[in-house]
C-alpha cells in the first residue's frame, strides 16, 4: 500500500510538472509571437519615418543595413512587386514579391503581416510590410525558433527539473505516507478495543466494518470449535455404548435372557449414530457458501400433502394427531428442501408432544407472503432458551431428546434451509402449552 501511494504521488507530481511546463511554454511562445510582431511593426514604422526609402531613384548600392540592423531583414519592393533592395540578398536574384500576402495587404490596406513556417529548419519567419508615402512597400522580417524547437531547446532543463522534483516528491511522499498510515496501523492493532475511535472521520465506516468482520470471524471460529467438540461428544456417546454392550456380550457376561435387550440397545445406538452422521453430512451440504439449490415455482400445500402419510405413521407411534389445513399456495423454492423443512418441523413437533396431543400444519399467506406454520400442543420452550433452539446440538430436554432418538440438528438444518431461501423464522412458545413455528417466505 505504501509503495502504491508513493508511486501515485510521484506520478501525480510528474504529470503536474509536465502539464505546467507545456502550458507555460505555450503561453510563453504566444507572448513571444506577439512581441515579435509588435517589434517588427515598430521597426518598420521607424524605418518609414527616416524617409530613407522615399525616392525610388536612390542608389541602392549605397544602402547598407547589413551591419547596422542585426537579425532584421529589410526588403524594399516597388509598386509592380520588383525588389528594389534587400539587405540579406542581391535584389537582382530575387523574384517578384507582388504575390506575397503581406505585400498585397500592404498595397491594399497600408500594412500586412504573415508568419511562414519552415519544418526543415524548425524556425518561423515573421514578416511585416508597410506602405510608404511614395507607393512602394517596405518589409521587415525576423526568424524565431518554432514551438517544437523551443521544446527541444529547453528539454535538458525540463528533464533536470523533473528529476529534481521526483527526488523531492519521493522523500516527501515517504514522510507523508508514514504519517498517514501510522494511525491506520494503530487502528488495526486496536480492532478488539470497542472504545477505540478511528483516527480519521472517513475511516469510521471502514473501522466499524472491519471490527464487525473481525468479531464475525472470531465468532465463526468459536462456532466451528464448539461444533467439533459437540460432534465428538455426540458421536462418542453412542459409540461408547455400542462398544460396552458388545464387550459384555463378547465376554459372555450377559445372561441369555438379557441378550435381546443388549442387541436392542446396540441397534438403537447404531441408529442414533447413523442419524447423527446423516444430519452432519446434510448440514455440510447446506452450507450457503458452497450449496446452490434448484429453485422452481411449487405448490407448498401439495408438498405438505405428500408428506402427510409418513408423518401420520410417526404421529401414531407417539399417540399424536396430525392435521393439514390451509389452501394452495405457490412459492419459489427447492421442492426437496421444502419437504425436508416441513418434515423436520413436524417430526420435532411430534417427538416433543404430549400423549393424545395435536400437531397442526397450516399453509397460507400473510401480507401476500407464503407462510408455513407448524403448531403443536407439546412441552413448550422456556423463553430464556427460545433463541438457542436453532443452534447445532442444542436441545431443551437433553435426556428426552436422546430417549426419543433426536440428534439436536433438526432445527439447525431448518435454519440453514430458511437462510438459503431468504425466508425468516418466527417462534412462539409457552411451557406446558405448546410451540408454534412459522416460516415466512
Amino acid at each position: 500500500m505504501k509503495k502504491k501511494i508513493n508511486v501515485s504521488l510521484v506520478g501525480i507530481a510528474v504529470l503536474a510538472i509536465i502539464a505546467t511546463i507545456i502550458g507555460i511554454t505555450f503561453i510563453y511562445y504566444n507572448l513571444l509571437s506577439q512581441q515579435v510582431r509588435a517589434d517588427l511593426a515598430v521597426s518598420a514604422k521607424l524605418l518609414k519615418d527616416t524617409h530613407y526609402f522615399e525616392s525610388v531613384n536612390i542608389d541602392t548600392d549605397k544602402i547598407d543595413l547589413s551591419t547596422n540592423i542585426n537579425e532584421l531583414r529589410v526588403t524594399w519592393i516597388d509598386k509592380d512587386g520588383t525588389v528594389l533592395y534587400d539587405n540579406d540578398a542581391s535584389a537582382e536574384v530575387l523574384t517578384n514579391h507582388g504575390d506575397r500576402p503581406e505585400i498585397r495587404d500592404a498595397f491594399e490596406k497600408g500594412s500586412g503581416e504573415v508568419v511562414r513556417k519552415s519544418d526543415t529548419m524548425n524556425r518561423n519567419t515573421y514578416y511585416y510590410a508597410v506602405l510608404l508615402d511614395n507607393g512602394t512597400v517596405l518589409r521587415v522580417a525576423t526568424d524565431v525558433r518554432s514551438l517544437w524547437s523551443v521544446f527541444f531547446y529547453v528539454a535538458p532543463v525540463i528533464v533536470l527539473i523533473i528529476l529534481l522534483i521526483i527526488t523531492v516528491c519521493i522523500v516527501i511522499s515517504r514522510i507523508l505516507t508514514k504519517q498517514l498510515l501510522k494511525p491506520v496501523e494503530n487502528m488495526v492493532n486496536n480492532l478488539e478495543n470497542a472504545d477505540y475511535e478511528a483516527p480519521y472521520k472517513e475511516l469510521e465506516p471502514l473501522a466499524e466494518m472491519v471490527r464487525t468482520q473481525h468479531a464475525d470471524v472470531l465468532s465463526a471460529a468459536k462456532a466451528r470449535q464448539d461444533f467439533t467438540a459437540n460432534v465428538s461428544h455426540e458421536l462418542k456417546t453412542p459409540l461408547t455404548a455400542i462398544r460396552g454392550y458388545a464387550e459384555l456380550l463378547e465376554g459372555g457376561m450377559v445372561e441369555e435372557g438379557s441378550q435381546e435387550h443388549f442387541y436392542t440397545e446396540i441397534r438403537k445406538n447404531s441408529d442414533r449414530l447413523l442419524a447423527l452422521i446423516d444430519d452432519i453430512i446434510r448440514l455440510s451440504e447446506l452450507d450457503p457458501k458452497g450449496f446452490e439449490p434448484h429453485f422452481e415455482d411449487i405448490d407448498m400445500f401439495e408438498v405438505a400433502r405428500d408428506c402427510m402419510d409418513v408423518l401420520r405413521v410417526n404421529a401414531d407411534k407417539y399417540d399424536v394427531s396430525i392435521y393439514l389445513e390451509g389452501e394452495s399456495c405457490n412459492v419459489y423454492a427447492s421442492k426437496d428442501m421444502l419437504k425436508e423443512l416441513l418434515e423436520n418441523l413436524a417430526q420435532n413437533a411430534i417427538r416433543y408432544n404430549k400423549p393424545s396431543g395435536e400437531v397442526v400444519i397450516t399453509i397460507g399467506t400473510k401480507d401476500d407472503r407464503p407462510v408455513l406454520t407448524v403448531r403443536d400442543t407439546g412441552i413448550g420452550i422456556p423463553l430464556s432458551e427460545q433463541e438457542r433452539v436453532f443452534e447445532r446440538f442444542y436441545t431443551v430436554d437433553k435426556s428426552r431428546s436422546k430417549a426419543l432418538g433426536g440428534t439436536g440438528l433438526g432445527l439447525a438444518i431448518v435454519r440453514h434451509i430458511v437462510e438459503l431461501h431468504g425466508a425468516k423464522i418466527e417462534l412462539k412458545s409457552e411451557v406446558g402449552v405448546g410451540t408454534t413455528i412459522s416460516v415466512v417466505f
